[in-house]
């Protein structure tokens, strides 16, 4: 039974024929309360109203503030919305969230019930049982979010980093488990999940990755809609250098290794976190 005090926010913009998340979450038995977090100024507004009635939930961005890390007042991105989650959530009621981006299409574990990588695909039955399971866990800790792996995490399948060692990473992005009385402000006007666990991450607050469960989304770029105008129009090296901006001493640009050149943040974790010291380096 999912938790009465938990929903899933699913953001998005200008595609409400092609909200992926939303079936996705049907088809994995999801039974809990979700919601569509939209903003004012989307010209398919009253398209979504029309399709999930109150489901959906708008927002004017004009009413969110944070640090955008530039002048160029581009209001076309996911940031408005991952930061008015947070006050639409108190109005609803709800204490926890998960916000997710909406071209998720799949599900699945990472490692089988002897905690070992699954080389094969490991199916879900019931997404519920995931979320009660991450959300029990959230409430344990102090972090300020957690999120699931993503299929880009295991480029390399058994012979990756992740898989060789089950561990939680410090790190969080695309899908937020949040809570109400644990606010903060998602940074930068693009790359704010990079921003934010490293600018934040850096004095002290914690993000985590859960490795065992692992999202599929649409590949970057390719659904028409949503951020792929932004990513288009302003290229990786800018996005990547918004996280240079806010931890210049733990984040640069660097080319990923992907075959095509492609340039991307690297993250140096030793410079990016707060560290534990032996008692033996006390005076």
């Amino acid at each position: 039974m999912i938790d009465n005090n938990f929903a899933v926010f699913i953001l998005t913009f200008g595609r409400p024929d092609n909200v992926k998340t939303y079936n996705t979450l049907n088809k994995f038995g999801y039974t809990g309360k979700k919601y569509l977090i939209c903003s004012t100024d989307d010209k398919k507004l009253n398209e979504y109203k029309s399709k999930f009635n109150n489901e959906v939930i708008s927002f004017n961005k004009e009413d969110i503030e944070f640090d955008t890390a530039d002048n160029f007042n581009d209001k076309r991105v996911v940031v408005y919305a991952r930061n008015a989650c947070f006050e639409i959530a108190k109005k609803l009621g709800i204490k926890y969230f998960i916000q997710m981006d909406d071209d998720y299409t799949d599900f699945s574990y990472r490692f089988n019930d002897k905690l070992q990588y699954n080389t094969g695909r490991g199916y879900i039955n019931n997404v519920n049982d995931i979320f009660t399971a991450l959300l029990k866990f959230y409430k344990s800790i102090p972090a300020k979010s957690i999120a699931m792996s993503q299929n880009g995490d295991w480029i390399g399948g058994d012979e990756s980093s992740w898989a060789k060692k089950l561990s939680l990473k410090r790190k969080c992005m695309n899908s937020f488990f949040c809570s109400t009385e644990r606010p903060f402000k998602f940074l930068g006007t693009i790359n704010e999940d990079v921003n934010i666990y490293t600018k934040l991450g850096s004095v002290g607050n914690l993000f985590f990755t859960i490795p065992n469960v692992s999202l599929k989304q649409t590949d970057t770029q390719s659904n028409k809609g949503g951020m792929s105008d932004i990513y288009e129009a302003s290229g990786t090296y800018i996005k990547s250098f918004y996280s240079v901006l806010f931890s210049p001493s733990s984040v640069k640009v660097s080319i990923l290794n992907t075959g095509n050149s492609r340039l991307h943040h690297r993250v140096s974790w030793n410079n990016a976190i707060p560290k534990i010291l032996n008692q033996k380096h006390k005076k």
